[in-house]
């Protein structure tokens, strides 16, 4: 009885670590991108990415019903693919990449707005000053990846911040660089 209570124990906690260990999805970063667009003089877009980040999901349920998303980007790899602006976007004008080297979002909650399409809302910290936001989500589907043989799940988030909220470039207003941010994150995610 002894020895049966045992293997039992044993099985349920190498099965429980199964378990959680399965429910936690990284992003493949060649397949992900962390982008944003403001205005420039109210006439013309201007885009960019943040190319160091790693986002997770931590899900239970196999339709991401219940997931909890995270994302950690370096400040210091904004691309612009203007490297006097991506300088200036560094410095203390705006991200002040030095002092506040990470920007972060933690989710709070998930809804479900139809099909698969969700609403995404959570903590995001930009240049030391946390707010909830919320963004509107989709999730793209899950397939077998034929290259890894691994499940790959996928996910688009969009919305919109206002820079003044989180204290970047005060010095300059907003006929000259748009307050809305329009942010856009895609990523392919595998276990």
């Amino acid at each position: 009885m002894k020895k049966f209570l045992f293997t039992s124990v044993v099985a349920f906690v190498v099965l429980s670590s199964f378990v959680l260990v399965n429910t936690l999805w990284k992003n493949d970063p060649p397949h992900s991108q962390l982008g944003f667009t403001v205005t420039h003089l109210g006439i013309s877009d201007i885009s960019g990415t943040f190319n160091d980040f790693t986002a997770t999901i931590d899900a239970q349920k196999p339709d991401f019903s219940d997931a909890k998303f995270e994302l950690k980007a370096k400040v210091a790899s904004i691309d612009t693919r203007v490297e006097q602006r991506n300088t200036h976007l560094k410095s203390p004008d705006f991200f002040d990449a030095e002092k506040y080297p990470e920007l972060t979002f933690t989710s709070t909650s998930i809804n479900s707005t139809g099909g698969k399409t969700f609403k995404l809302t959570g903590d995001l910290t930009i240049h030391g000053v946390t707010k909830t936001v919320t963004f509107d989500g989709v999730y793209r589907g899950t397939i077998d990846n034929p290259m890894s043989k691994k499940p790959s799940a996928g996910f688009s988030i969009s919305g919109i911040i206002k820079r003044s909220d989180f204290k970047l470039g005060e010095k300059f207003p907003d006929a000259m660089v748009s307050d809305e941010v329009r942010v856009k994150a895609d990523g392919e995610f595998a276990q």
